[in-house]
């Protein structure tokens, strides 16, 4: 027996309505514990007020919202099935001959789009507010004012000395055993934060400790002649792990973004596997909101027989803690290049799924 499109649009309804209620609330919760660790961390310091706090907290709400998807969606199905089956619904439906395979389809299909609007649409705008708000966090909370940027036109650095500020550009870098290699590069010096001072243009550049070692390099002081001279050195205080941490986090890259970007840094040589990982697990989304609905209807599919609201509550729970753990566990072996990223980035997705599936499996058939 076919599912008629009025109870296909009636279970979908109920889905979406149970989604969103339990995404809000598990926002709302989320929101208030962000802000108040960050007026903790903001109470010794005088100059962070609570709007700056408010508006932080604001920044990072869509990010989280991206990790709270696929716990919403667990127990937005679990609410939909078990509220179903309590009122008889599923009952007489499955009792007209309608299978949960049926039932299942239009719920499974509402969360592969919100799978797909997740990576497609929401991604983008919790990459931009996630960067604004590490941004804030890095001047306001950690007083950093190092940053880097690896595009399609090479390496741009603001580091700061003293009073003093300078950016440098080069558009090739080499990384030969730990040591950091540029060309044709160009520093900007300014005295403050905007009065330009000097500009050094060099043919070759490399890192040292706590210099940057320039060679060939034409120095230009304002109001002054260019002076030539074979080797120059400018005071620096980064190095090689700094310039690794200060990258920005895949968190804060767009989806679309992702795939340019790791190809700008591994020609630059430097390492993207997080990066990997992440868009990866991105791709892997839809699959896994998917998964989240076999689950959910394995603690509900029955409930009206042998569970209770305790029962559904308890197993989403430990369900989510599983998957939390697993996730953790398997992302940091394929971090670590013990696993290749394609598979650490699909592998939780996958079991979900057809733990799922063999689930669902046994409930209807077996």
């Amino acid at each position: 027996m076919r599912l008629s499109l009025t109870l296909t649009r009636y279970i979908a309804k109920n889905f979406i309505r149970n989604f969103l209620t339990i995404f809000i609330i598990f926002l709302t919760i989320i929101f208030l514990i962000d802000i108040v660790e960050l007026l903790r961390r903001a109470s010794s310091n005088d100059s962070i007020g609570l709007g700056l706090v408010t508006r932080m907290g604001l920044m990072k709400l869509p990010f989280m919202a991206q990790q709270i998807f696929p716990f919403a969606v667990l127990f937005g199905g679990m609410t939909t099935f078990w509220r179903l089956t309590r009122s008889s619904e599923l009952v007489v439906t499955r009792s007209a001959g309608v299978s949960a395979w049926q039932f299942l389809l239009p719920v499974m299909l509402v969360a592969f789009l919100l799978g797909l609007f997740k990576i497609l649409a929401f991604n983008p705008l919790a990459s931009v507010m996630l960067s604004k708000y590490d941004r804030l966090n890095a001047i306001h909370f950690q007083g950093q004012s190092d940053l880097l940027a690896v595009s399609k036109n090479g390496l741009w650095l603001r580091q700061s000395s003293g009073k003093n500020q300078s950016v440098i550009h080069a558009p090739t870098i080499t990384i030969i055993n730990d040591n950091i290699f540029l060309s044709r590069v160009t520093i900007f010096i300014y005295e403050g934060a905007e009065k330009f001072a000097i500009r050094v243009d060099a043919e070759k550049g490399s890192l040292a400790d706590g210099f940057w070692h320039l060679q060939n390099a034409t120095i230009n002081v304002r109001d002054k002649k260019p002076k030539f001279t074979k080797e120059h050195w400018i005071e620096t205080d980064i190095t090689l792990n700094k310039i690794h941490e200060s990258f920005s986090p895949p968190e804060t890259m767009s989806f679309w973004d992702l795939p340019a970007f790791i190809n700008n840094l591994e020609r630059s040589g430097f390492s993207a596997v997080r990066h990997r990982l992440y868009w990866n697990s991105l791709l892997a989304a839809p699959l896994l909101l998917c998964a989240m609905i076999l689950i959910a209807a394995t603690f509900t599919l029955r409930q009206s027989r042998r569970a209770s609201a305790t029962y559904v509550i308890v197993g989403g729970v430990l369900t989510g803690f599983l998957l939390f753990f697993l996730s953790d566990v398997v992302f940091a072996l394929g971090l670590r290049g013990n696993i290749p990223v394609v598979l650490a980035a699909w592998t939780p997705s996958g079991i979900s799924l057809l733990l799922g599936l063999a689930m669902v499996f046994h409930l209807e058939d077996g």
